[in-house]
């Protein structure tokens, strides 16, 4: 890791993460902002929901100005920020799983997500994310490292974003892998630029890459295996979910209300 240290100069590197976060950001936003003007969300959700909204698009914010921050040279000020970031994550590993368990058990969950791998899928994209973001933390000192190690980890969480923007509905029965793996074009554009800027890319891109490839195959092989079938009949008892078929895909929604 040394070696990689020294070859991958610092300062261009933070500029260019500084664009491809902020690139990514736009499209996280965009979806949501997209399906809103559309009509197709609302703001009337549960509490939870809110709170959850609230704490992703506020760790948008806080990596984006992260990443300014660091390629502005202000590396004071984004130490002290990093330091509520860690508090941050640990709120987003809380709240993620839980609107998820809600989403299942009051039958939100989109109709082109099959129930039972929502339900395992999402925790499993949360605990990919904060071991990327963990490994940066502790890589810290190696800039090269850590500044790619949070990219893959801001990979992790650009499913919701890009779910809101591709044809969702013609996309099962895997419609929640093709919404997290397209994410993958930015750590492939952080390899071609390696190779062209450096010579070679930077082997944190390939565990980003590895990663959210691994946490997507497991959770398909939990969803569908009687451990997944016991976890979401846990989930589901006492709600309207009970003893319902998980891996049955939701009825699309009705027309809106007061259409012919």
């Amino acid at each position: 890791m040394t070696s990689a240290t020294i070859d991958f100069p610092v300062t261009d590197d933070r500029r260019f993460i500084r664009n491809l976060i902020t690139t990514m950001a736009i499209i996280l936003v965009a979806g949501f902002v997209v399906q809103l003007a559309l009509g197709r969300s609302s703001f009337n959700s549960p509490l939870i929901i809110h709170l959850h909204a609230f704490a992703f698009m506020a760790w948008i914010g806080i990596t984006l100005t992260q990443t300014w921050l660091a390629a502005n040279g202000n590396l004071a000020l984004h130490r002290k920020l990093g330091l509520l970031s860690m508090f941050w994550v640990v709120g987003l590993l809380i709240l993620g799983p839980l609107v998820t368990i809600s989403t299942v058990q009051t039958a939100r969950t989109p109709f082109f997500f099959q129930p039972q791998h929502f339900l395992i899928a999402n925790p499993m994209t949360m605990i990919g994310f904060v071991g990327l973001f963990a490994a940066a933390i502790v890589l810290r000192r190696q800039t090269d490292w850590h500044t790619r190690l949070q990219v893959g980890a801001f990979v992790m969480l650009m499913g919701p974003g890009f779910g809101r923007l591709l044809p969702m509905p013609f996309l099962p029965p895997y419609a929640f892998e093709i919404a997290g793996l397209v994410a993958l074009v930015f750590p492939a554009v952080g390899i071609v630029r390696d190779w062209r800027v450096h010579g070679r890319p930077h082997p944190a891109w390939f565990w980003g890459i590895g990663v959210l490839l691994a946490v997507t195959l497991l959770a398909r092989l939990i969803a569908f295996s009687p451990a997944g079938e016991a976890i979401y009949n846990l989930a589901t008892t006492g709600s309207v979910m009970n003893a319902t078929d998980g891996l049955a895909f939701p009825p699309p929604p009705g027309p809106p209300p007061g259409s012919t």
